[in-house]
């Protein structure tokens, strides 16, 4: 049995050359990137079990991207390539601090073929955590069927969901993020979200009332992603507030919340306590800001254990 599926799309991230404004970079360099995808090689790389649910085009990047995802342990047998479609891309710009912006090119995507009849089932239900975020069902409309049908099929196999809704405002609007993520929430197990994005979903970001509401709606792990000053959680009555754990240096800070994201499931799959499993994913996410790339950062489970003095 696996320990973690994901669904959502990949796209070839093109990296700038220097940093500033895009419209005066003049190189970019290949890469790979997507919230799922990220997530996925993070847990694989920590030695998880990691299957990944996806579509791409039937092109060269959509061969590369596969080939990346395999090569990194992931099982692709539900990543299929489609004729007539591009594989998505996105240009990023980042500026000397670490920030940047993102810029998408995914219309039309490969991911509207999937549906929510052609999901398989044996293998939704072939791990024991279904790992979704808001950025597949904010690609095309229908996706959110095919969320939906996931959720199902892995709560009718006693699997744990894990949700960060990631909440891209390019890609769709508050509203509409709202009306499509919040009926999920009683289905999930653990909620992984912004600041931000709790204000959109729920309507408050302070933690008390967030944890209430978790509660209410039968959330068993909730952690509060609050960039540079850290994060808290609550889990089984607990509540712990951690630091941000600081980085060497950010050079690009795309693809941290991913890394926590897989942090945090690991420790959660591996019934570690809530101080341990923090900590754990805290300092991933300081690790992936170091290093220019989506998930180039993403560390091996014993590059993390160095960092952490283990």
């Amino acid at each position: 049995m696996k320990d973690v599926i994901t669904i959502g799309d990949a796209m070839i991230t093109l990296n700038p050359s220097s940093t500033g404004p895009m419209k005066f970079v003049n190189s970019f360099e290949r890469r790979a990137g997507g919230a799922e995808f990220n997530f996925a090689i993070g847990c694989a790389r920590l030695g998880l079990e990691t299957g990944w649910i996806s579509r791409l085009g039937k092109d060269e990047f959509g061969q590369y991207i596969r080939s990346f995802a395999r090569g990194e342990g992931i099982d692709t047998t539900e990543v299929r390539l489609e004729e007539g479609y591009a594989t998505s891309l996105n240009f990023k710009e980042i500026q000397a601090s670490g920030a940047g912006r993102t810029f998408y090119y995914r219309h039309p995507s490969p991911t509207e073929k999937m549906t929510a009849e052609n999901l398989s089932a044996d293998y939704v239900q072939s791990a024991r955590l279904l790992h979704i975020t808001g950025v597949f069902p904010a690609v095309v409309p229908e996706n959110l069927e095919v969320t939906k049908r996931a959720v199902q099929l892995a709560k009718e196999a006693g699997m744990k969901v894990s949700l960060d809704p990631n909440i891209r405002l390019k890609l769709w609007t508050a509203k509409r993020a709202k009306d499509a993520l919040y009926p999920l929430l009683k289905d999930v197990d653990l909620l992984l979200a912004g600041e931000e994005e709790l204000e959109i979903i729920l309507g408050t970001s302070d933690p008390k009332e967030v944890f209430a509401r978790a509660k209410e709606l039968g959330i068993e792990f909730v952690a509060i992603k609050k960039g540079e000053e850290g994060a808290i959680a609550s889990y089984r009555g607990e509540v712990l507030e951690v630091p941000a754990v600081p980085a060497q240096k950010v050079v690009d800070t795309v693809g941290a919340g991913d890394g926590f994201d897989a942090g945090i499931v690991y420790g959660y799959l591996n019934g570690w306590t809530l101080e341990k499993t923090m900590t754990f994913a805290a300092t991933i996410g300081s690790m992936v800001v170091e290093v220019v790339g989506d998930n180039e950062g993403l560390p091996v489970l014993e590059d993390v254990e160095q960092r952490l003095g283990s």
